[in-house]
């Protein structure tokens, strides 16, 4: 490379996401289950282990990784230096969709991100290190950004 040019790099969206697994087995999953009402609560992390509150869900769901990231947001936001907000789901299942106006056949579509399945009864968020009134104002914030309905819960 001369002196006096730039070099030009091209970064990948979807690599450089907080929330994308490094490497998945299968690049396309099949769609399973869809009617989430239907499914058994969940057994495991239903508990606050880390923080005093959590957002648990109260119905199931598909959670993209892009609608984590803006629920946590929201309420990173709202907690100030002295909180801290941990996420207690990871998104590892892609999810696929083909391009608009694309007639129906000629296969699954290409990959655009990742999901999580949420059952009722998972903890989502946990928060700690703040008052009551505004650990549960950051987790209000951050619930209405998710599909699924949940509520908040004290250790």
């Amino acid at each position: 490379m001369q002196t006096g040019q730039l070099q030009i790099k091209t970064i990948s969206l979807i690599n450089n996401f907080m929330l994308t697994p490094k490497k998945v087995k299968y690049r396309k999953w099949q769609t399973g289950r869809t009617d989430m009402t239907k499914v058994t609560p969940d057994t495991r992390g239903t508990t606050v282990s880390f923080g005093s509150f959590g957002l648990k869900s109260t119905s199931g769901g598909r959670i993209r990784a892009n609608q984590i990231e803006s629920a946590r947001k929201a309420g990173t936001r709202n907690l100030g230096k002295t909180g801290r907000m941990w996420t207690r789901i990871f998104p590892d299942r892609p999810y696929t969709a083909k391009p608009a106006e694309v007639g129906m056949g000629k296969g699954k579509g290409d990959p655009q991100g990742y999901c999580l399945d949420v059952r009722p009864g998972r903890v989502i968020f946990e928060v700690d290190g703040v008052t009551d009134a505004v650990a549960k104002e950051s987790l209000r914030k951050a619930g209405t950004k998710l599909p699924i309905k949940t509520c908040i819960v004290a250790r």
